[in-house]
């Protein structure tokens, strides 16, 4: 409907669109700010201020799909407090950055520590700013990654989500402040779960990509890995690396009607897929990367740690789509 014809209508933007910001008063996630999004396409979406403004649940046309791991949401004074204890304070989400300076397990660099999967997602973002623009949710918001005598690395993250679909746009620059050259990783950890993932779901990645096995566990699911079983209790995970492929997938579920298509910027060349099907712990991660997930040391040796200049930046884009499947 047109904006003539449509002014007769609506009332208020609220019978278009949500846009609010609200504050968790109980439990562990007592205090995480959230900033809450709905459009007239059927999405719904939890964005979170505390926590690098990544996404936290995600719903299509009011059913789930993004995985929420056992621990759910936790307290901003939790996340930034717990560096070693990822495994408790992980929520999964649809989307929970890694980085900036280094992705994969807990290790020692040196002198330095690095958590599982860096520091990012414990990162509160500054100058945050929700507003609707010529027919689009926009919320924009700073994070920045800082040490004395050390680093300075800054993200301008911008979120686009139209009024009227059911599409999401996540744009990132990311500078480095500093006054020498700056080691960097990103991992986008997107994360999706019941009921848009089940048995009945499948992923469709492009053709002649090449697909690598992580461990050996994971080997024994080649050609298996666009296909899921039921929940199997204690099940290993499994990751798979895909390259040599246009960056796009799409996950889709006919027996639900849904399909989500993801794309991303040419400079996450990897694709990395965490398949676990582990009977409470059941998720499909599709994780575009820039390394190997295996931690700033091992990157470094093995040839695969970017690196940015003073003064310069790099710019990523996922852009994440819902529709029929």
């Amino acid at each position: 409907m047109d904006t003539q014809h449509l002014s007769g209508y609506l009332c208020h933007p609220a019978q278009r669109y949500t846009l609010r910001r609200l504050t968790l008063a109980e439990g562990r996630a007592r205090g995480v700010q959230v900033i809450e999004v709905m459009t007239e396409g059927g999405l719904q979406l939890d964005i979170l201020p505390d926590a690098g403004l990544d996404i936290g649940q995600a719903r299509y046309r009011g059913v789930n799909v993004t995985y929420i791991s056992k621990n759910g949401y936790d307290s901003p004074a939790a996340i930034s407090s717990h560096e070693t204890e990822f495994l408790r304070t992980f929520p999964g989400g649809m989307l929970y950055t890694c980085g900036l300076r280094s992705t994969g397990g807990a290790h020692r660099d040196g002198d330095e520590w690095h958590p599982l999967h860096g520091r990012y997602h414990s990162l509160q973002a500054d100058e945050v700013a929700a507003y609707v623009e010529d027919g689009v949710i926009i919320i924009r918001g700073v994070i920045r990654e800082t040490a004395l005598f050390g680093h300075c690395l800054e993200v301008r993250r911008t979120i686009r989500i139209p009024v009227e679909g059911a599409d999401v746009t996540v744009e990132d620059t990311l500078t480095n402040l500093a006054f020498a050259p700056e080691e960097y990783a990103l991992l986008y950890h997107c994360n999706f779960g019941w009921p848009l993932l089940c048995r009945d779901a499948e992923l469709l990645l492009p053709e002649g990509r090449r697909t690598t096995p992580r461990t050996s566990f994971a080997a024994t699911g080649l050609g298996r890995e666009c296909t899921f079983s039921a929940p199997v209790p204690g099940e290993e995970e499994r990751v798979f690396f895909h390259e040599d492929m246009p960056r796009t997938t799409t996950l889709r579920n006919r027996l639900l009607d849904i399909g989500m298509t993801m794309t991303w910027s040419d400079n996450l060349p990897i694709l990395a897929q965490w398949r676990s099907m582990a009977s409470g712990d059941y998720v499909l991660g599709l994780e575009p990367t820039n390394c190997y997930i295996m931690g700033r040391k091992q990157e470094r040796e093995n040839g695969t740690l970017p690196v940015l200049q003073p003064g310069k930046s790099v710019r990523t884009r996922i852009d994440f789509h819902f529709d029929h499947a």
